[in-house]
């Protein structure tokens, strides 16, 4: 026994689950992040360790002998967060599996079992490492013995408990005594801190030295406390000194080290998901066996399949003949299923040209066919200097494109993508209608929205443990970034192969897991369905007038312009507005206005929560800012953007619709940001009229009416609000009846007012200080109306109580259809942060309900008007609204079959309504 090895396994497991922030679990849903970090930990110990004993010790209950001295200890405690506590068990199979002992032992902590293991393994003349940084473990050191801290790879050894405690690790527990500690509810002496208790103990000796020579000490309060509260010094020693002397039941001897079962840790790691970990395994040259193919075998009622894992080895191929595509075209056909991913000149699908294909139909084999590659001097012409050489090899693109035509097309070869809309898109344009598609960033939103982000990536260092090269390393950063064309073949080659080959590797672990989670349903019925349906409406865009655009943006100009005077005015001097350092000083320096608070850079703060609360207090010149800053943002984000987004080929915007950027199952657009245009000001109707319907037709608006309230009275089992639902009454009007006791008729329109920020302000968790605001009311008003509210309509009080009991236990809430929305701060101890996630979790029902619904509608829409012979096309979805571009002659008989779908999209307890329009412009339909 040369050198032993004591991990301190609890306080593994706490560093563990506070160093993995992002979920992981294991197909039954056992949350796993914890396990993830303390066997990764652990094999990377062993990997860098000498030792020949190595055992982890754990705590095995609350209770132990220092209870019976001082019953408070400890107790205290807050509880392990309720996703760590299922992960304690596992953490003791982990070690076990890696052919550790794992030991524990009632009536003690694990510190006294190290501190025995320790004692006796310097008895045998054993170096001992105690691997922590566990404070309460510093006495031990010195002597043969030292700490590591593992996760910052650390030694601590007497100078660094010298620079801990102010003294050397024999006086440790003497410093403790005093000091007290709080977190182990330890009393020590009151007001004595640690730096206060080393002073003490280096000029007396001792704890003893100190209370015999308490009588002594010229502070008064000190002497005091030290005379009264000696006793309390001396538990506190009993409770922080390590027992050293434990009768233990496993023998020290048991602890040397041996090679592990290889099949034992195998299925753990298998149980757990844990792929990373296995490729490690596997990358030393030791056979995990053979899982097999099983990435499409699991349907609805499957068991939970093996975790598929993959080999390191990649071979990656340059396609650059005909001869040498169509064996990879023939491979692809025969396994059904083929992972594609296009190389082009940019990310805007509409305009961006196509450079190149990679294909994978095997994990680890990957080809890339380069299309339209310039030479390879050609970088240099392009930067202006050099000869352009000639194209490398290649096939020529249209007659390599009609050789893929056949399998892209082809309904018995499933062709996956990450983000396939985009691949669609650019096929698309080039006279390919790929089908059918799954989606490997679609399948990770579906089963884990709001956990982390969905991007390539990301999910290839999550579930595969690979760090993909990124764009800059083969294109270059900054003003010498290119595109891909002018990429040299070899290195396209790794990068779009590795795309592909990561995209197949990431469904096969995927799109088994649909099924055990029960996300087959959303996923094949909302989601990847949707797909092409998206695809199809970015495609065809919507008009703008540029001229309008310009008129506008003219207009705001002058509004802008005419503001800005009027601000300077208010403030005594010119300033600049855009400038939240000049603007606090301006508000609350010179013109003195209270409220000002000031960040850590020492600005004051000039939210816009900030100008809405001193506005509401009466003060112009902030409400003018926030009139300021919502014209300057539409102009630049809008009117001035629009015009330099209108395609100069089609004449029409066409927005991209992100779906994995919502937490709820809502969809997002970007480039330009259509969702975000305000609705009921007259600066956004403006907006609105610039985009127009093509000459002989018309714009169609459909919007769900209410759909939020309307999911509310289903959910939450409403009857006053089902009631007034189906006899078609003023939902406003209804609920100010209901809640402040005034008739319908002759209501005062303020009255409906206030019950409409209620019922819209309590989907989102609204407060009553957020209620006083939007009605400009007292906080106490406002808090009384949500009282009442609340009295009249107990059910809603009861859903969202039951809706957070729900997140807090299981991390998620569903929707109607099935849709999981995670809450990752449902249970944090930051208040602020909880209360988020609890807000959140309130609405996600509804607000993700409303999103399945209208997608369930996009979904059968274009069949729908297929079978009808109508030749509407829809071109955007904004929150509750689709827009659709309609012959004139059929406005009558789209918009009636528009809204005979919408309605029919879900059945719930109360009728679902759609308002249409049609007008030559959007906001005319609106």
């Amino acid at each position: 026994m040369k050198h032993v090895f004591l991990i301190d396994g609890s306080g593994f497991i706490f560093r563990a689950y506070f160093a993995i922030k992002h979920h992981l679990s294991r197909l039954d849903g056992t949350p796993t992040n914890a396990v993830y970090g303390f066997t990764t930990m652990l094999m990377k110990l062993l990997d860098d360790s000498d030792a020949d004993h190595i055992a982890v010790i754990f705590d095995r209950a609350r209770k132990t002998f220092r209870s019976d001295i001082y019953p408070d200890y400890k107790a205290h405690r807050p509880p392990p967060p309720d996703d760590l506590i299922p992960q304690f068990d596992l953490v003791r199979d982990a070690t076990r599996a890696l052919g550790l002992k794992a030991v524990d032992m009632d009536g003690y902590e694990a510190d006294d079992l190290i501190a025995t293991y320790a004692r006796q393994a310097r008895e045998q003349g054993a170096k001992v490492t105690i691997v922590s940084s566990d404070k309460d473990l510093m006495q031990l050191v010195g002597d043969g013995v030292e700490m590591l801290d593992a996760m910052k790879n650390r030694t601590i050894g007497p100078d660094e408990v010298m620079e801990k405690f102010g003294v050397g690790p024999e006086r440790v527990v003497d410093v403790q005594a005093l000091a007290g500690d709080s977190a182990d509810n330890v009393p020590g002496v009151e007001g004595i801190g640690i730096k206060t208790a080393a002073q003490l103990i280096n000029e007396y000796g001792d704890l003893e030295g100190v209370l015999e020579n308490a009588p002594n000490i010229k502070q008064n309060k000190r002497r005091e406390r030290l005379m009264e509260q000696a006793d309390n010094a001396r538990i506190s020693k009993q409770l922080v000194e390590l027992e050293q002397n434990v009768p233990v039941d496993v023998e020290l001897s048991e602890f040397a080290v041996q090679k592990p079962d290889v099949q034992t840790l195998v299925d753990f790691l298998r149980e757990q998901n844990f792929t990373s970990l296995l490729k490690k395994i596997e990358a030393r040259g030791i056979s995990i066996g053979d899982n097999g193919d099983r990435a499409n075998g699991a349907g609805e009622g499957a068991s939970a399949p093996e975790v598929e894992t993959f080999s390191d080895q990649t071979e990656f191929v340059l396609v650059q003949s005909e001869d040498d595509l169509k064996p990879w075209i023939a491979d692809a056909m025969d396994a059904g299923v083929v992972a594609v991913d296009t190389e082009t000149t940019s990310l805007n699908a509409m305009s961006a040209d196509l450079v190149g294909v990679s294909l994978c139909v095997k994990p680890g084999r990957a080809c890339y066919i380069p299309l339209a590659h310039k030479g390879a001097e050609a970088q240099g012409d392009l930067l202006g200097g050099g000869e352009a050489s000639e194209a490398p090899e290649q096939i020529p693109m249209a007659r390599a494109l009609e050789l893929l035509k056949p399998m892209l097309e082809n309904p018995g070869v499933m062709k996956v993508g990450q983000n396939i809309k985009y691949d669609l898109l650019i096929f698309a344009r080039n006279g390919i209608d790929v089908a059918p598609i799954d989606d490997t960033m679609v399948m990770s939103y579906v089963l884990e929205g709001g956990l982390h982000g969905h991007g390539m990536d990301e999910l290839a260092s999550l579930h595969l443990g690979v760090e993909t090269i990124k764009f800059k390393d083969v294109a270059g950063t900054g003003k010498k970034q290119v595109t891909f064309d002018y990429v040299e073949l070899d290195k396209a080659l790794d990068y779009a192969a590795e795309d592909a080959d990561v995209t197949l590797k990431l469904s096969k672990m995927l799109k088994p897991r649909l099924s055990p989670e029960h996300m087959t349903t959303v996923y094949e019925t909302l989601e990847r369905p949707l797909i092409p349906v998206l695809a199809q409406m970015e495609r065809e865009g919507i008009k703008a007038d540029a001229q309008e655009l310009k008129r506008l943006s003219d207009d705001f100009a002058k509004r802008l312009g005419d503001l800005e005077i009027e601000i300077h005015k208010l403030a005594g001097e010119e300033f600049n507005i855009a400038s939240p350092k000049q603007l606090g000083e301006i508000l609350f320096d010179k013109l003195g206005i209270e409220g000002g608070k000031k960040g850590k850079t020492g600005a004051y703060a000039t939210g816009a929560d900030i100008l809405e609360g001193l506005a509401a207090d009466g003060h112009e010149l902030p409400a003018r800012v926030l009139d300021w800053r919502q014209l300057a943002k539409l102009k630049s984000t809008y009117t001035d953007a629009l015009m330099g987004q209108i395609n100069t080929e089609t004449g029409r915007v066409h927005t991209s619709f992100s779906m994995a950027a919502t937490t709820t199952g809502r969809l997002a657009s970007s480039d330009p940001n259509l969702q975000n245009i305000p609705i009921r000001t007259e600066e956004g109707r403006k907006i609105r009229k610039a985009f127009v319907a093509e000459p002989g037709h018309k714009l169609i608006s459909a919007d769900y009416s209410q759909i939020e309230l309307r999911l509310l009275a289903h959910v939450a089992d409403i009857p006053q609000l089902k009631d007034a639902f189906h006899a078609d009454m003023d939902i406003h009007a209804m609920t100010a009846s209901e809640v402040f006791g005034v008739p319908i008729e002759g209501m005062d329109p303020m009255v409906r007012r206030r019950a409409k920020a209620i019922n819209f302000g309590i989907i989102y968790g609204i407060s009553a200080f957020g209620l006083a605001r939007q009605l400009d009311i007292g906080r106490g008003e406002a808090g009384d109306y949500i009282k009442a509210y609340f009295e009249r309509f107990p059910g809603i009080r009861t859903y969202m109580d039951e809706t957070k009991a729900f997140a807090q236990e299981y991390g998620f809430v569903t929707t109607l259809f099935g849709r999981k929305c995670h809450m990752s701060g449902i249970n944090d101890k930051n208040p602020m942060k909880r209360g988020f996630s609890e807000r959140a979790a309130i609405n996600a029902p509804i607000q993700g309900g409303a999103a399945d619904i209208i997608k369930r509608a996009m979904v059968r829409l274009p069949d729908a008007l297929r079978d009808a012979d109508l030749s509407a096309r829809m071109l955007l979805q904004v929150h509750d609204e689709l827009i659709f571009e309609v012959p004139e002659a059929q406005v009558d008989a789209t918009q009636a079959l528009v809204k005979e779908v919408m309605e029919n999209a879900a059945t719930l307890d109360v009728p679902l309504v759609v308002d249409a329009g049609a007008g030559d412009n959007w906001d005319e339909a609106h």
